[in-house]
């Protein structure tokens, strides 16, 4: 024992860390603030925790490559020992993250604790709800599978919605203009490094202002808060009537946060982790992609909403419902804590709760995508066929057998998802069409590793008889002055007679 007092007398000289620590176990908080509703934003840090180690876990397996990343998930799954709990511990501790951090911030609003001095602490409070469901959404787009392509497409498609410059974020997030390698490099920079650096950053500003200002106490009705006279009396409630952190207030805490580990770990071995499910294939379009639990009400919303509607509540809703979160301490900053002399205040949260469950209801048991089957089943009509070469008529197999028609019309008849093709070759020369089957764009997926280069050479030669017999198709005309010269093209264009 005195060697053991020597190290530790040889540490603390230099490091000077138990004035701090003993500072922080001991200080003094109101004794009814000793409470069951208390132990949500400890539970929070340790799920937090979990994410960070498991993390680290998985990602010395985890490949954040297009053509790796879900064999790597498999042999998690399959090979590797208990890998397959250590994803579903992951995954599950993610859902109980959101879920722990969501109530966190309920009950902070139903209890006043955003009110002064403690406006800071619910402001970084906000961002760590924002980066806690940001790490949700990038975990669920590294899983690589046929959901998370499908979910991170129509994902970039809101976020291209973004005035002026939607397609400069939809290309810095996707590292290029489709979903590929690059893709996945930067969600795994943003799940493992970026997102998590954030939050740690900010659990640390949180706590330390907890810690300064002292943890909000009991809202007893009738007490109400003022600017000139809270931090005094406060501060004597807390030396009347305070007990020490630990371990007055912490065996609580503890024994939820080991509670909810307990579920988690239970969970994870009864359900499993989340997929991988099928490989990404954007020619498979009867998919209908799910997003992961946290965001399903999302996608009901937008399903509501008529595509006049779209754009604006796409762009102004998230706007909106942030800065109302932050503006809340700085409009309500004094006065009653108690919810039950805040009417207001408990219908707001009520309607917000109730909203968030139908929805979600409904996102999980209705699919969210257009009925595929019924178009992709027709034959092409045949007069689009009459005189047709070989190779137009290879592509046109192709372009059946690829299920074109689930996104796009020909004859009236067709999906509504993509323009109607009845006449693209007259507003796109070859050259383009062969780029947009590449690259894709819009809502449209990019096939340039899904078709091979005959295969694509034979579908644009179908595409190019898309036109009517009185109007000639579209062709380059910097390509067929430079013919006419003798003369190499300096550029491309597309014009029409």
């Amino acid at each position: 024992m005195p060697r053991l007092k020597r190290i530790y007398d040889w540490f603390e000289q230099r490091l000077q860390v138990e004035g701090p620590v003993k500072e922080a176990v001991l200080h003094k908080v109101p004794r009814n603030t000793a409470s069951w509703w208390y132990v949500f934003g400890s539970a929070a840090f340790t799920l937090l925790m979990l994410q960070i180690v498991t993390g680290i876990l998985l990602a010395l397996v985890y490949v954040p490559s297009a053509a790796e990343a879900w064999n790597s998930l498999n042999i998690l799954n399959h090979q590797v020992p208990l890998g397959w709990f250590l994803r579903a511990i992951h995954a599950w501790g993610s859902n109980f993250m959101v879920a722990v951090v969501f109530i966190h911030m309920a009950q902070v609003f139903l209890f006043g604790a955003y009110k002064f001095p403690r406006e800071l602490t619910w402001t970084v409070g906000v961002f760590l709800l924002l980066m806690t469901l940001g790490m949700a959404f990038t975990g669920q787009v590294l899983r690589f599978d046929q959901d998370a392509y499908w979910g991170l497409g129509i994902g970039v498609f809101i976020l291209s919605r973004v005035p002026w410059a939607g397609g400069a974020l939809v290309h810095l997030l996707l590292g290029g203009p489709t979903i590929a390698g690059e893709t996945l490099t930067r969600f795994f920079a943003l799940h493992v490094f970026v997102i998590p650096g954030m939050l740690l950053f900010l659990v640390a500003v949180h706590v330390w202002m907890v810690l300064k200002l002292g943890i909000n106490e009991w809202p007893m009705p009738g007490r109400l808060v003022r600017k000139e006279t809270y931090i005094a009396e406060y501060n004597k409630l807390a030396h009347e009537d305070g007990i020490p952190f630990v371990p007055g207030a912490f065996w609580k805490d503890l024994i939820f946060s080991g509670a909810v580990l307990a579920a988690v770990a239970i969970c994870a071995a009864v359900f499993g982790p989340s997929g991988p499910g099928g490989q990404p294939d954007p020619s498979i379009t009867q998919t209908v992609p799910k997003p992961d639990f946290p965001f399903l009400w999302i996608y009901a919303v937008l399903s509501y909403l008529p595509p006049s509607m779209e754009t604006p509540f796409i762009v102004l809703a998230p706007i909106a419902m942030v800065a109302g979160l932050l503006a809340v301490p700085f409009v309500a900053g004094e006065g009653e804590k108690s919810w039950h002399r805040r009417p207001i205040a408990v219908l707001a949260l009520s309607m917000v709760a109730v909203s968030w469950a139908v929805f979600t209801h409904l996102a999980m048991l209705t699919p969210w995508s257009p009925h595929m089957n019924a178009w992709s089943g027709d034959t092409l009509p045949v007069e689009y066929l009459r005189e047709a070469t070989p190779l137009v008529r290879q592509g046109a197999v192709i372009f059946q057998a690829k299920q074109c028609r689930n996104c796009h019309s020909i004859g009236g008849h067709g999906g509504e998802r993509g323009p109607t093709l009845d006449a693209v070759a007259t507003r796109m020369t070859p050259d383009q069409m062969r780029y947009k089957v590449v690259t894709g764009g819009g809502n449209m997926p990019a096939y340039g590793k899904n078709l091979s280069p005959p295969e694509i050479e034979a579908l644009v030669s179908f595409l190019e008889t898309l036109h009517p017999k009185n109007e000639p198709p579209a062709f380059d005309a910097s390509q067929q002055a430079a013919e006419s010269s003798g003369a190499p093209a300096a550029g491309s264009g597309s014009r029409t007679p």
